[in-house]
């Protein structure tokens, strides 16, 4: 099921998520399962739990068909093939950054038509459980190190707005200030 993606001004953006206990529960599992179709049928690569109203430590991504931004993947210390972790599940990640900081293009689910050069480490180490509740160990680099990052930093009530130059932000006040106002009036319509 597609489930609304919540803008920025919702206050569930802002909230640290908590840990996800029961994995194999049915409601956990179809929860992954609707947050998979929701970022595909809005054409992302990435979808933490806060973006669609639940404040848990979830994230979904898939950066399978970008050929313009490589992503790279090392299992163990060897490279690995990108393909062979898609579509991924992260339940409780941490995260270490590694390697310098670089620029880079991002948007945002929740701020549609709203994009910056953000400057994040170049790659991250990752250890997480899967949806099947095994954990995962990995670093990767390049769109999914940076997919991975901003997930991430949702699940931790980070946008990547607090991530902008301040002449970025600057910039791109106006479309901020009115997609802000815009979800503050909707959510004071459902009250």
């Amino acid at each position: 099921m597609v489930l609304e993606i919540v803008k920025y001004g919702h206050p569930v953006l802002r909230e640290r998520g908590v840990r996800v206990k029961d994995i194999a529960a049915a409601a956990t599992q179809q929860l992954i399962d609707d947050m998979f179709e929701t970022m595909y049928d809005s054409k992302g690569v990435g979808l933490a739990a806060q973006q669609i109203g639940q404040a848990l430590l979830l994230t979904v991504i898939d950066v399978r068909g970008v050929t313009d931004r490589p992503s790279t993947l090392e299992i163990g210390g060897q490279p690995a093939d990108v393909e062979s972790i898609m579509p991924l599940v992260l339940i409780n990640p941490k995260i270490t950054p590694v390697g310098e900081p670089t620029p880079g293009p991002e948007g945002c689910l929740s701020f549609p038509e709203i994009f910056a050069e953000i400057t994040r480490p170049e790659k991250v180490d990752v250890k997480a459980l899967d949806r099947k509740g095994e954990p995962l160990s990995f670093r990767a680099g390049g769109l999914l190190g940076r997919a991975i990052q901003h997930e991430v930093d949702h699940l931790n009530g980070v946008l990547f707005i607090d991530r902008m130059t301040a002449k970025e932000k600057t910039d791109l006040r106006a479309e901020i200030d009115e997609l802000h106002t815009l979800t503050k009036r909707a959510l004071a319509k459902k009250k």
